[in-house]
């Protein structure tokens, strides 16, 4: 202890030095402070910014916030285990570990409460920018500037207000070479941990191979390294080729190894990297998976790689002019057998729905979590449908498990699974839960925002852990799923009230999508034309039409219930068709559409008019939107006498159906 404190003295008089030098005297020094620190000092004084001024601005924005983390979702997505895990080894040592973007702007952070609470104080926060032309010399913004591994303790710092902190940051490069974040660990000057820059160089490794493996999931990936005991670590290079033999990434390791730059990492064909054929290093690792092989590279160099692929490893031949920058064309697609949902088949024209659909197809294969918002009711399970259907997974399972339909006592057992005995009335021989069942497919949790807050820690550690613990049980099952999650809450409210767990929101909303309500969609006939298809069914779609009557109303109509109630009233509609009857018209409709509901808020729609004579009284009881008036009663009433009470009869003088009519008399009794 004494030793260190020396150490620290030691350091401060030499910052004190420094920093006289250059900022009272003009003078750059030679020693006392790292060179990218002392570099970071000159960039700061020539943008003019007062080493002894605070910095009270946020570019950012507590209401950019969302958006910010949205756009940098699928880091989040991956960094959120690794940040919590880091954590847990420097817990209860004044620190905090936070994530930036490529701006400089904290997206999300974990510390002790106390340090927490003194680095608000300088907006060492979620929100804040802390890009060097901001905030001056520190880990977060020099380490971007500077796209290294960064230190920065007490004095360092440009501004003296922070000279309390000291920082390690490394940057964050994605899958394709490009500058995605930077990853941070802050603390007190005092408990300055030498080994703490060595953590987070081996943290933002790790981060970066999730990254790469996350982008190319459905590719062929190669590990290799000249030396083999170094396949399978952290310091493997990654290169990921297409089933055809496309090359489409690498990450740095790799490209150091082959002597590529980043940009390059998709203008090369395999057969210009790997003297071994493409085929042959593919039959080789096929008759032996998990082999270690031992290549030759195109330099003269050897390597040793390991083939990993989650697709059939199989050779198409390739013309050697055929070379794929990194694309979203470039994942394989399954092929859609016909007459299923896609979120192609879900376009019918309204703009705000086509940008949903938009966003989902670009996440299509990637190891992004989808979050649907809408009411209830707009189609957020039958979006989820087409996303799992469009996507390479659409030949694995579509799970789906609503979690606000099921009893909080059961919700356990249904996600998780149990062994047999785990409680009572338990099967003997147990049961697979619903993300068991969703391996190798996609989990859709329908209402996530009213999965209690129990099952919320279970399933975030699920998500982190890849593997699922059934009750009763103490084996983990791995499992490899897509996560789709719908909610007509918003989850941010939910999250700030404290009924759903901030990381889990995190870890489940890497994109967003918002259906939009009926109401304000502006394809309301093709959605009828195609609910009304699919209640007629394939033989009989074409057969029925709808009165323009009856679509205008469609149109007016504000559809509380969405969709889910529009389908119904079709499927009434239709059910109450004569025989001879080949047009939906307003007598077909149910009456709860013009009631005096006390349910309905809407209370401004009205039925459709109708015009011919011999649909009078149809239409008087369309237009009195509630009960039969009395001129109807009477006109029922006299034309039942004059038929002698036949129905038919009477239906045919009055110009009605059988089954308009005996409700009509229904509601006389």
């Amino acid at each position: 202890m004494e030793n260190k404190l020396l150490v620290r003295d030691a350091h401060e008089l030499r910052v004190r030095s420094a920093r006289e030098q250059f900022f009272e005297r003009g003078e750059v020094a030679a020693e006392g402070v790292p060179a990218p620190v002392l570099r970071s000092w000159s960039r700061c004084a020539a943008e003019g910014i007062d080493f002894r001024g605070s910095v009270d601005r946020d570019p950012a924005g507590r209401s950019l916030l969302g958006e910010l983390r949205e756009k940098s979702g699928v880091l989040l997505d991956q960094a959120g285990g690794i940040m919590e895990h880091v954590f847990e080894q420097i817990r209860a040592s004044g620190s905090m570990v936070i994530l930036a973007d490529e701006s400089g702007v904290i997206l999300h952070s974990l510390g002790d409460p106390d340090f927490v609470g003194r680095a608000q104080r300088v907006a060492l926060q979620p929100g804040a920018s802390w890009g060097e032309t901001l905030r001056g010399t520190n880990a977060i913004g020099t380490a971007l500037v500077e796209q290294a591994p960064v230190e920065v303790c007490g004095g360092e710092h440009f501004l003296d207000r922070n000279g309390f902190l000291t920082c390690s940051a490394s940057p964050v490069f994605d899958a394709y070479g490009r500058l995605a974040g930077v990853l941070d660990i802050s603390g007190d000057y005092r408990n300055y941990q030498p080994h703490t820059l060595a953590l987070v160089r081996l943290s933002v490794q790790l981060l970066e191979k999730r990254l790469f493996e996350s982008e190319f999931a459905r590719h062929i990936v190669i590990a290799f390294h000249p030396r083999p005991e170094c396949v399978g670590g952290l310091q493997e290079g990654l290169l990921a080729v297409s089933a055809e033999g496309r090359v489409v990434g690498m990450n740095a390791v790799a490209r150091e190894c082959l002597g590529l730059a980043a940009g390059e990492a998709g203008l090369r064909a395999f057969a210009g990297l790997l003297k071994a054929p493409f085929g042959t290093l593919l039959d080789r690792a096929r008759r032996d998976p998990g082999a270690l092989l031992a290549v030759d590279l195109r330099n003269g160099q050897r390597i040793y790689a390991r083939v990993k692929s989650n697709l059939p490893m199989r050779m198409e031949p390739v013309p050697s002019q055929r070379l794929a920058a990194p694309a979203a064309s470039a994942r394989p697609q399954p092929a859609v057998r016909p007459g299923t949902v896609t979120l192609a088949s879900l376009a019918t024209g309204d703009s705000r729905l086509q940008l949903a659909l938009d966003r989902g197809a670009r996440i299509l294969g990637k190891d992004i979590p989808l979050l649907i918002q809408g009411e209830s009711g707009v189609g957020k399970e039958l979006f989820a449908r087409a996303f799992h259907n469009s996507g390479p997974r659409a030949d694995g399972p579509f799970v789906a498990l609503n979690c606000a339909a099921i009893p909080e006592n059961l919700i356990e057992s249904e996600l998780f699974g149990y062994s047999g005995g785990a409680f009572t009335g338990a099967r003997r021989e147990g049961a697979v839960g619903k993300i068991q069942q969703a391996h190798g497919g996609t989990l859709f949790l329908d209402e996530i925002g009213d999965m209690p807050l129990g099952m919320q820690a279970r399933l975030l550690r699920v998500l982190q852990e890849r593997s699922v613990t059934p009750i009763g049980s103490a084996a983990q099952v791995p499992v490899d799923i897509s996560l789709v999650c719908a909610t007509h809450r918003l989850l941010r409210d939910a999250v700030r009230d404290g009924s759903f767990r901030e990381d889990l929101y995190y870890r489940v909303n890497g994109l967003t999508v918002t259906l939009p309500p009926l109401r304000e969609r502006s394809d309301v006939r093709r959605i009828v034309t195609t609910l009304l298809d699919a209640e007629l069914g394939e033989a009989r779609a074409g057969e029925i039409g709808i009165s323009e009557e009856v679509m205008g109303f469609f149109e007016r109509y504000p559809w509380p219930g969405n969709v889910r109630q529009l389908q119904n009233v079709i499927r009434v509609a239709v059910a109450l068709l004569d025989e001879d009857e080949t047009e939906i018209l307003p007598v077909h409709l149910p009456e709860e559409l013009f009631g005096n509901d006390p349910f309905d808020d809407h209370k401004d729609a009205r039925a459709p008019e109708t015009a011919s004579a011999p649909e009078q009284a149809a239409g008087a009881m369309v237009q009195a939107a509630g009960s039969l008036d009395e001129i109807e009663l009477k006109a029922i009433a006299a034309v039942m006498r004059e038929v002698g009470g036949n129905v038919s009869a009477a239906a045919r003088r009055l110009g009605i159906s059988r089954n308009t009519l005996y409700r009509k008399l229904g509601r006389m009794n």
